[in-house]
């Protein structure tokens, strides 16, 4: 059997499964053409739904789907329609031609909801739509604000910033956005005008540690910062329908760290705390770009797992000569009813590997399954609260560090 009669052999195969399922399920007999060799005559849900959205007429004067303004057509078991309206530079109303597009694919027979996220694309789509010869750059607004191409010129809205700090960890899991939160209040506690970026572009955590469920705001072309427990914060989570994936590439992952970063009215700030995402990537990296770190904090357990993590976070901020302010460790142990200690992770990891790398070790934080709870709620513990104490005391340690 050669491939090429294989893969028609399965794809043949598939339709027809494919059709059985849809007779079964609204009581009609399959049917199909002799002509096309076992071919159903009903088209599959997502050919139906691209061949809707054809109806729709984009700026340039051709239909949606030539032009490759829609991207990322997707259809989950439970008939759920997702796509990305890429809108090219220039468009009048995104908002009403998103509208178009989302009805339309909702007037498909066998649609049960339709999710669509509008972006603005670097360039306007062609038709037919070809590939670039060279790198685009990047998508620089996926929220549909201003545009500007570079993430230095973030100095404009951060200006009146004067310390950023990154939050980082060398893998998942370690609870570097609860503590990065509870540092932030903290700091704010301590009389600093203090700031919160939620730069996890996929797993925006802000909202929920913060008790912030709000839709952002817009004023004369900038976002307006949520304010909670006397820090202003922003995250992708205050822009994006909370039940919305973000199927973004990186390209469009910097594009929303620069715009978090630049069109947004941060005002006057002692600090701007950066909560990263784990590991060392794309986002690490443009904000070492932007030049404007003041320093970074490593977070870890003690587990040999994350210490691994934690040597290749600090080699990479150190290599780009970014000031390491400390290392914290979390988890660091488990306090029982009759005050004993259980070292769940280990014992002192993070302490001796910061003595390894020649960084300073700002301090440790208990497992405290109240500030879990707290932190699900969105309410910080109260100032008086052992953890509270703690934050405060590492809150004291960056800024005395960074004096």
């Amino acid at each position: 059997m050669s491939l090429v009669f294989a893969i028609r052999w399965r794809r043949r195969r598939r339709e027809r499964i494919y059709v059985h399922h849809f007779a079964a399920r609204n009581g009609t007999t399959p049917s199909f053409s002799p002509k096309t060799t076992g071919i159903a005559l009903i088209d599959p849900l997502p050919i139906r739904v691209r061949n809707a959205l054809t109806a729709v007429i984009g700026p340039d004067g051709v239909n949606i789907v030539a032009s490759g303004i829609v991207q990322g057509l997707n259809i989950d078991d439970d008939s759920h329609v997702r796509f990305t309206l890429e809108m090219p530079p220039g468009v009048s109303n995104p908002d009403e031609l998103m509208g178009q597009a989302k009805a339309t694919a909702e007037g498909v027979d066998g649609v049960a909801k339709v999710s669509v996220v509008a972006t603005a694309h670097s360039a306007a789509p062609k038709s037919p739509p070809r590939p670039p010869t060279q790198p685009t750059g990047g998508h620089d607004n996926p929220f549909g604000m201003r545009k500007k191409p570079q993430i230095e010129e973030a100095a404009e809205s951060l200006a009146d910033v004067k310390h950023i700090i990154a939050i980082a960890s060398g893998k998942g899991g370690v609870g570097k956005s609860t503590l990065a939160a509870n540092l932030a209040i903290a700091l704010a506690r301590s009389g600093k005008k203090t700031g919160f970026l939620d730069a996890d572009i996929y797993g925006p955590s802000a909202p929920t540690l913060f008790g912030v469920h709000e839709k952002a705001r817009t004023r004369d072309g900038k976002i307006v910062p949520a304010q909670a427990h006397g820090v202003r914060i922003m995250s992708v989570g205050m822009i994006v329908d909370p039940d919305q994936a973000l199927a973004w590439r990186g390209p469009m992952v910097m594009g929303a760290l620069k715009q978090l970063m630049r069109d947004v009215e941060w005002g006057e700030l002692d600090i701007l705390i950066v909560d990263t995402p784990p590991g060392t990537g794309d986002t690490h990296l443009s904000l070492i770009q932007s030049k404007q770190l003041t320093g970074a904090v490593i977070v870890s357990t003690p587990q040999e797992m994350a210490l691994a993590d934690v040597r290749r976070g600090i080699a990479l901020f150190r290599k780009t000569e970014t000031p390491v302010l400390g290392v914290i460790e979390n988890m660091a142990w488990l306090e029982t009813q009759d005050g004993d200690k259980q070292f769940l992770f280990g014992e002192g990891g993070a302490e001796k590997a910061a003595a390894e790398l020649d960084a300073p070790f700002l301090g440790t934080v208990p497992l405290y399954p109240d500030l879990r709870i707290a932190s699900d709620n969105g309410e910080p513990p109260d100032a008086n609260h052992p953890a509270a104490k703690i934050f405060a005391n590492l809150a004291e340690k960056i800024l005395a560090a960074i004096a």
